[in-house]
Order: C-alpha cells, then sequence, then structure tokens
C-alpha cells in the first residue's frame, strides 16, 4: 500500500515553532515512528512551504497512491486551489491538523480542504497521521 504524507507551511519548523500547540517532535522523527508502526506501508513524505508546489505535489500523486494524509496547514483556510486539487483526483485524501483549528482564531474554522476530502482530524497532536493512515489502510 502506498501512502503519501504532505504537510504544509511552516511544517518543516516542528520541533521548534510554538511547542505549546505543536509538540517538540520534529516531523522526521514521527515519520519514522509512522514507518515502524506501519511497515507493510510504502510512505512518501513531501513538505512545502509553497502552495503551487502542495498544489503540483497532489496532482503528481493522485492517481497512483492508495491514500494521501494532508495537513495543508495555513493554506487550509485560503486555498481553494489546494481544495480544486484534491476534488481533481481519484486517490481519497484524509485532512489532518495537529491543533484543534476549531478552537483557535475564527478565521481557522473556514476549510477549503474539508469538503473534498474523505475525512478530517483535529486535535489529536500528530497522532492524528496516525489515525489516518490506520482508515486509509481498514478501507482497502
Amino acid at each position: 500500500m502506498k501512502i503519501a504524507i504532505i504537510n504544509g507551511p511552516n511544517l518543516n519548523l516542528l520541533g521548534k515553532r510554538e511547542t505549546d500547540i505543536y509538540g517538540n517532535k520534529p516531523f522526521e522523527t514521527y515519520m519514522e515512528e509512522l514507518k515502524a508502526l506501519f511497515p507493510t506501508v510504502d510512505f512518501h513524505y513531501y513538505q512545502s512551504n509553497v502552495e503551487g508546489e502542495l498544489i503540483n505535489e497532489i496532482q503528481r500523486l493522485g492517481y497512483d497512491y492508495d491514500g494521501i494524509v494532508l495537513n495543508a496547514a495555513g493554506y487550509t483556510h485560503t486555498s481553494v486551489a489546494i481544495g480544486d486539487a484534491i476534488a481533481a483526483i481519484k486517490t481519497p485524501v484524509v485532512e489532518v491538523h495537529i491543533s484543534n483549528v476549531h478552537s483557535r482564531e475564527d478565521f481557522r474554522k473556514l476549510s477549503h480542504v474539508s469538503g473534498k476530502s474523505v475525512g478530517s482530524i483535529f486535535g489529536l497532536g500528530l497522532r492524528g497521521y496516525e489515525f489516518a493512515v490506520r482508515w486509509l489502510m481498514d478501507r482497502k
């Protein structure tokens, strides 16, 4: 099974930035934990701070992968184009956010990703990625 994890802007700073919200573990460390937890999954990891690059990656993987776990980060709330990219592909996308975006600023309550995704996970920390992968595996 091939699952891609795509992270958006500022998630390259996990472990350093706002650790009270996002924790103190870099995503690369967590990615190794995911690989150990799911040894039968062929993972692909991609992170970019650039909207167009995220769209290109969604489109590139969107017909060949069994699932995409997407944390579009700040672009969740602003990018109609990322939502459109999800709608254009066949691969199911699970939206993940480390923090509970609904308990934060009002602008974070709008998601251009949720309505195009097969499901959304908010506020469960990095474990949200694990739950998304498990769901994608169970649906196969």
